[in-house]
C-alpha cells in the first residue's frame, strides 16, 4: 500500500462522487488506474442512462477494457468510494482486475458480506482512505431525498 498514491486516486474518485451527487445520482465515483495513468473515471449514471448496471465501477471497467482493447485488467487498480456490490465485484473478477481500493464499507450490499472470492484469486482489495467523507456524502444524499 502506498498511502499517498491511494489518497491521490481516491480524491479523484471522490470528485466523481460529487459530480454524481450534483446530477441527482447516488454519489459513488470510481477511477481506474494503470501504472500512474488514469485510464477511466466515472460515477453512477443509473438515472441518466435508465440502466441498473450503470454503476461507476462497471462504467470504468467498460471504458478501461475498451481503452486497452483487452477484456483483462490484471495490472490495473480501481479506486471507488464505496465497497463494490456483488455485481461489480463479479465483473472485476471476470476482468481479472489486479487491485480494488474502496473508501467506505457497505455492510448491507457490499461484496464482502457475501464473498470476497467474487474478485479474481490474484486480485487484491482493501479499504483505503476517505471512508468517512464518502459515507457522509452518501448519507447526506439519502437524507435529502427522504425528507
Amino acid at each position: 500500500m502506498d498511502a499517498q498514491r491511494d489518497e491521490y486516486f481516491m480524491r479523484l474518485a471522490l470528485e466523481e462522487a460529487h459530480a454524481a451527487y450534483a446530477e441527482g445520482e447516488v454519489p459513488i465515483g470510481a477511477v481506474l488506474v494503470l501504472g500512474d495513468e488514469v485510464i477511466a473515471r466515472d460515477h453512477n449514471r443509473i438515472e441518466q442512462l435508465s440502466d441498473p448496471t450503470a454503476h461507476a465501477e462497471m462504467l470504468c471497467l467498460t471504458a478501461g477494457t475498451s481503452y486497452l482493447r483487452s477484456k483483462y485488467l490484471p495490472q490495473a487498480a480501481l479506486y471507488v468510494t464505496l465497497e463494490p456490490c456483488p455485481m461489480c465485484a463479479g465483473a472485476m473478477g471476470w476482468a481479472q482486475l489486479g487491485k480494488v481500493v474502496f473508501a467506505a464499507r457497505d455492510p448491507e450490499r457490499g461484496f464482502l458480506r457475501y464473498t470476497p472470492s467474487l474478485l479474481h484469486p490474484k486480485g487484491k482489495w482493501y479499504q483505503g482512505p476517505f471512508g468517512e467523507e464518502a459515507l457522509e456524502l452518501l448519507q447526506r444524499f439519502f437524507r435529502e431525498r427522504r425528507v
